[in-house]
Formats: C-alpha cells, sequence, structure tokens
C-alpha cells in the first residue's frame, strides 16, 4: 500500500523534531524548514516556481498556462510572496511576478542541513 504525503511529512516533522529540537536556536530553524516544506507541498505552487524560473511572468499568463482560476492562483501567489520565495511588481494594470532564488536556495540549504545532521 502506497503511503500518502500527509504520512511522510509527518514521519519527516517527527524525525526532524528527534534530531534538532536540542535548543532554541535548532527549534527556530526546524519550524523555518517546517514551514518551507508546507508551502512546498502544495503542488500547484511548485508549478509556480518552475514557471518563474524561467523568467518573470505576469499573473494573467500564470492561471492561463496552469488552467485554474485567477482567484486561486493569486492565492499561491500570495503565500509564495509571504515566504519571500516570490517577488512582484505592477505594471499597469498587470502585476508580474519573479523567483527569488536567494531565498529559495537558502531555504533548501537548510532543509539539506537538517535532513544530514
Amino acid at each position: 500500500m502506497e503511503r500518502d504525503n500527509i504520512s511522510i511529512y509527518i514521519d519527516i516533522v517527527d524525525f526532524m523534531k528527534s534530531a534538532c529540537c536540542k535548543n532554541k536556536k535548532s527549534e527556530t530553524k526546524l519550524k523555518k524548514v517546517v514551514d518551507f516544506l508546507k508551502i512546498m507541498n502544495e503542488e500547484n505552487r511548485l508549478k509556480i516556481l518552475c514557471l518563474l524560473q524561467k523568467d518573470e511572468q505576469c499573473v494573467c499568463d500564470i492561471w492561463q498556462c496552469l488552467k485554474l482560476p485567477q482567484n486561486l492562483v493569486s492565492h499561491h501567489l500570495k503565500i509564495l510572496k509571504d515566504f519571500g520565495l516570490i517577488s512582484s511588481k505592477k505594471e499597469g494594470l498587470k502585476v508580474f511576478y519573479k523567483l527569488n532564488q536567494k531565498v529559495v536556495k537558502k531555504n533548501l540549504k537548510e532543509l539539506n542541513k537538517v535532513l544530514n545532521k
């Protein structure tokens, strides 16, 4: 029987808690990694990051490419932006989004540190 994403996620979190909750600083870092994993656990957010990897995109192009309602895409974009994974700029009536490579790399580096302790 194949395990669902939630049970795998819970196992990872349990492992990281036992390996990383030695002091307040490691707990804070662990929380940031867990928050990053929660954001990355959504397929459409990963698709958005893939789209933005090539070039900045207008929200209207993103939702058409994903074939999702515009309000749902905007919701995912807000979550990604609030975490700092993307940035936006407004040009007239259009909003363009861009991948923040520095923040993405930083979070992947922190995840790697946690998993390789």
